[in-house]
């Protein structure tokens, strides 16, 4: 049902947060999803993540995913302006 959700989203990734442990077919059904490629990073990253809502409050499961705070996965650089001229006045 996730994956379906991913795919109808056109998401890259989803996360499935649940309060019980995950049964075998929805770990295998997550593990088939596949993985997404981040070019910039040169990182892989499951499509689905499965995580418990223990694993997260406790710190031991955490999603994985592509810092984005750094700007180069979402934000296209912008390009430095040769500054060599004198400033004018203002008055």
């Amino acid at each position: 049902m996730s994956a379906l959700v991913v795919e109808r989203e056109q998401a890259a990734m989803g996360f499935f947060v649940t309060l019980a442990e995950p049964t075998s077919p929805m770990t295998k059904e997550s593990v088939a999803f596949g993985f997404y490629d981040e070019p910039r990073f040169g990182a892989e990253y499951p499509k689905l993540q499965i995580l418990t809502i223990e694993g997260l409050m406790s710190g031991t499961e955490r999603p994985r995913y592509p810092d984005l705070s750094l700007g180069r996965s979402t934000f296209k650089r912008a390009q430095i302006e040769d500054v060599s001229g004198e400033q004018g006045k203002l008055l």
